[in-house]
């Protein structure tokens, strides 16, 4: 018996459970306005991910499809079909890897800036994973085709360190690891403004920016909970080279902690100011890693120096270090 796909009268769309995940919501209190918006906050998502979803008609208001500028209410019910993710084939690529260590189990990459981490779609090409795939095909599987090994990520324009598994017990140990904060990073930043004092805490919880998706903001809203501890290493005239350790390791974290008190990361093309430090992107490096060796357990400390161009503007710098 051949199956046959639900039709929506009137979405001009199919759908089924093997082809689309369906999702029903009643909106509440502060769930109201732009239709793009809404479901923006509802999926946690980008406002173009959620115009897309909504001009393929893949959004419902009672059996009615509406636009981005439907205004929606609270006590109005909203289904959402949102479609599969395709399959893509991520190619292994010949990469010149910076090895920094490698058994059976871990490779401890020393990532450059510019270097995206995994694939995504429309952008399968040129990143880490593509290399790595050509490295050696013993990768863990747990998080998908998409970013076999990685357990974590850092930035495209953030060098440093980062530590993929060559199976699922080194991935799920290294995952473990992080969640229970027995595995410490350290970044080096060079940020704007020298400082009053000499280390410090922040303690913010990190989301979506409700203003621009694309970005991560200080907020109560859907947020988690984010710590990260600096300590400054030295104030220049108008900029100071910090020491960050991470509590936690929510997307953009170092940035978006260093901008909210006030001491955004040089360079940065989205957090920081337009008049900055001359770069290639954000002047952050993953200088440090700390873990638990997932089979063996022994401690295992790595370290990364600063790229050529992060290492030349600090050296500018120092000539006006402030004693």
């Amino acid at each position: 018996m051949t199956d046959i796909p639900e039709t929506n009268h009137g979405t001009g769309i199919q759908t089924s459970p093997e082809t689309a995940e369906t999702l029903t919501f009643t909106l509440e209190e502060g769930q109201s306005g732009r239709a793009d918006k809404v479901l923006c906050t509802l999926l946690d998502i980008s406002r173009n991910r959620s115009r897309e979803l909504i001009e393929q008609g893949r959004v419902l208001l009672q059996d009615t499809q509406v636009k981005p500028k439907t205004d929606l209410k609270p006590g109005q019910t909203i289904t959402v079909h949102i479609p599969p993710e395709q399959s893509l084939d991520v190619l292994p690529e010949d990469m010149d890897l910076d090895i920094v260590y490698e058994d059976s189990d871990i490779i401890v990459i020393n990532k450059p800036s510019g270097l995206v981490v995994h694939p995504a779609p429309g952008h399968v090409t040129g990143t880490l994973v593509n290399g790595l795939l050509a490295h050696c095909t013993d990768l863990s599987g747990i998080n998908g085709v998409m970013r076999p090994g990685i357990v974590h990520r850092i930035d495209k324009d953030t060098s440093g360190l980062l530590v993929v598994a060559k199976n699922d017990l080194a991935h799920q140990s290294l995952a473990d690891q992080l969640a229970k904060k027995t595995a410490h990073r350290e970044y080096r930043a060079i940020v704007h403004h020298p400082f009053p004092h000499t280390h410090g805490t922040i303690n913010a919880p990190i989301g979506r920016d409700e203003k621009d998706r694309q970005s991560m903001a200080v907020t109560a809203k859907n947020a988690k909970p984010a710590v990260t501890h600096f300590e400054v290493l030295e104030n220049f005239k108008n900029y100071a080279y910090v020491l960050c350790r991470l509590e936690t390791g929510r997307t953009h974290q170092i940035r978006v902690h260093m901008k909210y008190i006030g001491h955004p990361v040089a360079g940065d093309p989205k957090y920081g100011p337009r008049k900055t430090l001359e770069s290639h992107g954000q002047l952050l490096h993953a200088s440090a890693l700390e873990l638990d060796h997932p089979r063996t357990g022994e401690h295992m400390r790595f370290e990364a120096p600063l790229e050529p161009e992060f290492a030349a503007i600090l050296h500018d710098l120092e000539t006006e270090v402030i004693q």
